[in-house]
């Protein structure tokens, strides 16, 4: 599978199914994610590869309802990162982008591996720090579902959400984001 592929079959399912997690596969995704450029190669990311049951339990507890799905995982990475370990140019903070570039490498390699690798907005931030003893000054980014899709639909989806697992949400036109040699309007 070439990038392209991998891109164009990405998709953020919420119907899961268990697949067994090996230390190897947290190494490849963790070292895929660690070849994301940085500012000044700064790698500010940070990752926490939840598998255990009873860890993973704890993330649930920190769920809103919207995101009960996510107790199909297999693995959840928490995702994290804090502004004094990258790049501040004035006001351009770069950790941020720089972690979400991880993400996008780490997603792309678990899509060509078959994998499902959803991130989600979802959670109480401060729980998941107390629960996991990330320190203060960090930010939670993410967290990153890993499992399998599964092609059942799971009764607790919420409609909206049963129908995304069925049909890629529409993309904007490439006209209503990009311009050429300056910015438009209507973008």
């Amino acid at each position: 599978m070439n990038v392209t592929e991998a891109i164009n079959i990405r998709r953020a399912y919420r119907s899961l199914e268990p697949i067994n997690i090996e230390k190897e596969l947290i190494v490849d995704l963790a070292t895929h994610a660690s070849l994301s450029p940085s500012c000044n190669n700064n790698q500010p990311w940070r990752f926490i590869f939840v598998v255990d049951k009873e860890q993973l339990k704890k993330i649930h507890s920190a769920l809103p309802k919207g995101n009960k799905w996510m107790e199909l995982s297999s693995m959840i990475i928490i995702v994290f990162s804090k502004i004094k370990d990258d790049c501040v140019v004035k006001t351009r903070i770069y950790n941020l982008f720089d972690t979400g570039m991880a993400v996008a490498f780490l997603i792309l390699r678990a899509t060509e591996l078959g994998l499902v690798a959803h991130p989600v907005a979802g959670y109480d931030e401060e729980k998941i720090k107390q629960t996991f003893e990330i320190p203060e000054e960090y930010q939670i980014i993410t967290l990153i579902n890993i499992g399998k899709h599964s092609e059942i639909i799971h009764p607790f989806l919420s409609i909206k959400q049963a129908e995304i697992e069925e049909k890629r949400p529409e993309r904007k036109k490439y006209e209503d984001f990009a311009s050429i040699d300056k910015y438009l309007k209507n973008n």
